[in-house]
């Protein structure tokens, strides 16, 4: 397959895996370093770059197009806010987001 076709696959398949319930994290920098980690590992195999290859990360980025995987989890849950606030106040997601407990 060439490259685009990976690309594409990735977006599909690597992505959705990686932003699986992502709308409710609160991202620590340790997980958002992990998370970077497995989507940098993933891009350099659909390349075939290894680390011996001393391939910075910007470069490898800019020659898919992929954008920071944190990046795109943080945009997502703003999304996600953004929709939940335009929610009737009888949905529970609406519910769970102005839950205060008492007390």
């Amino acid at each position: 397959m060439n490259k685009e076709t990976n690309l594409r696959i990735h977006n599909i398949r690597a992505k959705a895996a990686l932003k699986f319930g992502s709308e409710a994290w609160v991202l620590k920098k340790r997980e958002e370093q992990s998370l970077e980690a497995a989507q940098m590992k993933s891009l350099r195999h659909l390349l075939g770059i290894t680390k011996v290859d001393k391939e910075k990360n910007q470069c490898i980025r800019q020659n898919t197009g992929a954008q920071n995987i944190t990046k795109e989890i943080k945009h997502y849950q703003k999304k996600w806010q953004q929709h939940v606030q335009r929610m009737d106040a009888k949905r529970l997601p609406k519910q769970a987001l102005q839950y205060k407990p008492k007390g």
